[in-house]
């Protein structure tokens, strides 16, 4: 398990879950779309605080409709358990070419958030993940919480560093 400070161009596209049985086997829940696409990569990088491992993908399944993985070096309970939370993230280099409508979440941290009125609303900060969908934290004056959806989402403009939303700019 080599360690590597490329994490600077690493994009994620998942997190590690609960283990998974007791042969090392571990949840995983993918920011991809579809979800199968994180398991088209066997080798990752995981994320623990600031630190990043390369593992193998040495096997795949599904249980339940989550994905299950079982990575290298990784054979018991307890070693999966210290896993969990961890970031799953590949080398940009490793990923297919997108094209405009296609996006990675760590593309848009930055980008300026306007919506469809035209009004300011910040640049986007960060992504919370919650039990229902995935929200784009974006600041300015105030702070606002979009879900990442493309009825929100309504344009992408990566070269001019620029998101529309479709949301409003309620005070209050």
């Amino acid at each position: 398990m080599a360690m590597s400070g490329e994490s600077s161009s690493l994009i994620e596209l998942g997190v590690v879950g609960a283990p998974f049985g007791v042969r090392g086997w571990v949840k995983l829940r993918s920011f991809t779309d579809p979800p199968d696409r994180l398991l088209q990569h066997r080798r990752v990088q995981l994320g623990l605080g600031g630190t990043w491992t390369v593992y193998t993908i040495e096997a795949s399944g599904r249980s339940g409709g989550q994905l299950t993985a079982k990575l290298s070096g990784v054979n018991d309970r307890t070693r999966a358990q210290t896993l969990r939370g961890a970031k799953v993230g590949v080398p940009r280099s490793e990923l297919p070419q997108r094209d405009d409508k296609d996006f990675y979440r760590a593309d848009l941290i930055g980008c300026e958030v306007m919506n469809l009125a035209g009004i300011h609303l910040g640049k986007v900060q960060h992504f919370v993940e919650t039990p229902a969908q995935v929200l784009m934290v974006v600041r300015g004056e105030r702070e606002y919480w979009v879900p990442a959806v493309p009825q929100h989402l309504r344009r992408v403009d990566l070269a001019a560093r620029q998101v529309v939303v479709d949301w409003e700019d309620a005070a209050g």
